[in-house]
């Protein structure tokens, strides 16, 4: 299932960023003042408004495969053996253990050893 998450993700990235590429400037409306037709595939209005649905709907697919990845990521799970275990932080595993956390502690200097 993540693999597939995965695939669907690449996916949305490239067609948004393909759709993106395929839009038209701010400025290319001056192209038709001059003798250019308005009318096009997209209807009278222009690519604008099917343009503008279609980003949108790809930042969405987009936005929802990342939040889903996010999540699954996070909540992975680990098996040993046939037993499938939860994988925690690590400071809730070292409160599990009694607060060891496997480093040794400071020596302690010699009282006599201090320079003064």
């Amino acid at each position: 299932m993540l693999t597939l998450i995965k695939i669907i993700h690449i996916i949305a990235a490239v067609f948004l960023i393909m759709v993106v590429l395929f839009q038209t400037g701010k400025g290319a409306e001056m192209g038709a003042a001059f003798g250019g037709s308005s009318q096009t595939l997209f209807g009278g209005g222009g690519p604008a408004g099917f343009m503008t649905k279609l980003t949108t709907a790809a930042a969405v697919g987009f936005m929802l495969t990342s939040l889903t990845l996010a999540y699954l990521s996070s909540h992975r799970r680990v098996t040993v053996g046939n037993v499938p275990v939860t994988q925690t932080p690590i400071e809730t595993q070292d409160q599990t253990q009694g607060g060891e956390t496997g480093v040794p502690a400071a020596p302690k200097a010699e009282e006599g050893s201090q320079d003064q």
